[in-house]
């Protein structure tokens, strides 16, 4: 398959504040951003020209940059006016949206407050991240060699560009050795998220997620916690040891670019563990589908 380079595509991107010809969306090779990592950025979807929780992705956008100690010069609702004109001057209305903001080329070293910051919004067609006949089977995962850090030692609850480099060290690892994704622990030891994506295994009926105090508690996580108890599901947030993962009957992973899909293998390095892609999971799946879709849920009364 050939890749089409991200640089080089037809269409448009908000850039600081107006929409540019997509190839002359730029920045200086001497940009803060690019050398010591103070970026942040969102991912988000849109279903049938809606972009599902805009505003609480924009949101998210603005915390993030305050954590990394700068900020963004745009509003909430400025960020979710400029993400719906991006979308439209596209021309599309099933895509990936992905918000950037970065310090710039101002000054460069660690220190760099007077850097002025920017914000660029840049929408393409990009599918889930597995197919429909991959999520059907359920991925195969394995686990990463890197742990997430303590939120003593890193900024944790941002959606920080630097943090995601032990990610993609560990999903590159992973597809290298056939499978889709990695299974990341956290700096004790214990059960955290995929490289991209936060987990979820059903137990015995129920739903029990790791306490995101290390790592991101994403907008799809929560919907899917917030769908799970609609149905009378019961859910669990709680610290997960890796030797309880031996107790669960389904594992799934949730997130705006894998959606939600299903885990049916996982190899540790004392045990393999196995999944069906099982009636908890197949129902969460339709849920989210409909929700994001705005189709009515099907009867909560009991799960298909």
């Amino acid at each position: 398959m050939k890749l089409i380079p991200m640089d080089d595509r037809d269409g448009f991107i908000w850039f600081d504040g107006k929409l540019l010809p997509w190839r002359e969306a730029k920045i200086h090779v001497l940009s803060h951003g690019l050398h010591y990592g103070s970026s942040v950025f969102e991912g988000e979807r849109c279903y049938n020209g809606q972009v599902f929780k805009l505003t609480e992705h924009s949101q998210r956008l603005i915390k993030s940059a305050e954590i990394l100690g700068f900020k963004i010069p745009y509003t909430v609702a400025e960020i979710d006016a400029a993400t719906k004109q991006v979308v439209l001057a596209q021309q599309l209305k099933d895509c990936y949206v992905r918000p950037v903001a970065w310090r710039g080329s101002e000054m460069l070293g660690v220190s760099a407050p007077h850097s002025k910051v920017h914000l660029a919004i840049a929408v393409w067609v990009w599918a889930s991240y597995f197919t429909p006949e991959t999520k059907a089977k359920g991925v195969r995962l394995t686990l990463a060699a890197w742990r997430r850090p303590a939120p003593d030692t890193a900024p944790t609850v941002s959606k920080a560009a630097g943090l995601y480099m032990i990610a993609t060290l560990s999903k590159e690892k992973a597809e290298s050795q056939g499978f889709a994704d990695a299974l990341m622990l956290d700096y004790r030891g214990l059960v955290a998220e995929a490289t991209g994506a936060n987990v979820f295994f059903c137990i015995n009926g129920e739903l029990h997620t790791p306490t995101p105090d290390c790592f991101l508690d994403g907008i799809t996580r929560r919907t899917i916690i917030d769908l799970a108890r609609n149905r009378g599901i019961k859910v669990v947030e709680r610290f997960i040891h890796p030797d309880e993962i031996t107790k669960a009957q389904e594992m799934f992973l949730t997130g705006t670019a894998a959606e939600i899909t299903p885990v049916a293998e996982l190899v540790m390095p004392s045990k393999t563990h196995n999944f069906s892609v099982g009636a908890i999971t197949r129902t969460m799946m339709d849920d989210y589908s409909r929700l994001v879709r705005q189709q009515p849920l099907l009867s909560s009364a009991s799960v298909a």
